[in-house]
């Protein structure tokens, strides 16, 4: 399977949204409450992504295959400030048909290398405290839990994983 990881530009960012809506759905229903999926709103999200995409101190990447966007992470200065973390895996998305096939692997270890070669010295990644998945390959690549939420009525609870960067 080929994919490619390249800059997200501004005119991704409707194909983007689609991605994230989707996202959202396979891994969210049962978490989030169904109206707030239901209800996802596909032009804020593009204007999401357009901001990102304009902010220096943060990177998004599209994974594509065949020119289809498939997945995207981002990552640099902190969404949320959380602690002292300077820099963060902020957004980590692929399409579940394209899930554990080493893509998200190979994006992590893309940003972590990105990461080193500009000297920091550790990042943040946080999930959803119900999103398993998630759990499991952060774990997997060498993700210590740093804090957990407690539990919120939205659904929203977070797990915050800690990487060291050697």
């Amino acid at each position: 399977m080929d994919y490619k990881f390249s800059l997200a530009e501004e005119t991704d960012e409707l194909e983007l949204s689609l991605v994230k809506c989707k996202c959202w759905n396979t891994t969210y229903r049962g978490i989030y409450p169904d109206h707030k999926l239901d209800n996802f709103d596909i032009e804020d999200h593009k204007n999401e992504f357009i901001k990102i995409i304009k902010d220096k101190t943060k990177k998004i990447y599209k994974i594509t295959i065949d020119n289809k966007i498939i997945g995207y992470f981002e990552y640099g200065s902190p969404i949320k400030k959380y602690k002292d973390f300077k820099q963060e895996i902020g957004v980590f998305y692929i399409l579940k048909e394209y899930q554990h096939k080493g893509i998200g692997k190979s994006a992590f270890k893309f940003a972590y290398k990105d990461m080193k070669k500009n000297n920091y010295k550790e990042f943040i990644i946080s999930c959803n405290k119900y999103n398993f998945n998630a759990q499991k390959f952060y774990q997997k690549m060498g993700g210590k839990i740093d804090s957990i939420d407690e539990d919120k009525k939205d659904g929203s609870s977070q797990i915050h994983y800690y990487f060291k960067i050697v």
